[in-house]
């Protein structure tokens, strides 16, 4: 059975080897018909003139990377990513909200103005100062792990009495 990658990763392909469809699909763990969509719609350059197909692997890796450099979309300053609407966009009204993860690391959370949902950013807590300036963030206090605390307070019973 195939798995099905959305994304198929083009450091599988070996630039100086030629590819017949099925071979190439193999390769990068999608479908036979998406390499075929590839080579009619998307322009996948292609030795079609002979069966089988063949597909030079240098021209494969040039296509995947163009491809997914085409998809990619670069938070300017302010900005953060909202996975629903799969585009870079500035918080609500510039509020920010700032979870400690750790004490050099956080995430700031804010709303996406359009569909409402969370955007998640990490910074680092040295960069505070400036976001805090530039947004209306609230700092929230960084929550301490287990291994932080001098005396963590367990609830099980390692002595095995009851």
């Amino acid at each position: 059975m195939i798995r099905r990658n959305r994304r198929p990763d083009w450091r599988r392909i070996k630039t100086l080897f030629s590819y017949t469809i099925d071979e190439a699909a193999a390769a990068l763990h999608v479908h036979r018909n998406a390499v075929r969509y590839w080579i009619k719609k998307c322009g996948l350059p292609a030795f079609t003139d002979r069966r089988p197909h063949l597909i030079q692997g240098a021209d494969l890796v040039t296509f995947l990377r163009s491809r997914r450099e085409a998809r990619r979309r670069k938070c300017g300053p302010g900005q953060f990513f909202c996975l629903k609407c799969r585009t870079p966009r500035t918080a609500a009204e510039g509020l920010l909200d700032y979870r400690g993860i750790s004490a050099t690391r956080g995430a700031l959370v804010g709303i996406c103005p359009v569909c409402e949902t969370l955007m998640h950013r990490f910074v680092s807590r040295a960069r505070l100062p400036a976001i805090s300036r530039e947004f209306n963030a609230q700092i929230g206090q960084v929550e301490e792990s287990l291994r932080d605390t001098p005396h963590p307070l367990l609830n099980c019973h390692i002595n095995g009495s009851t």
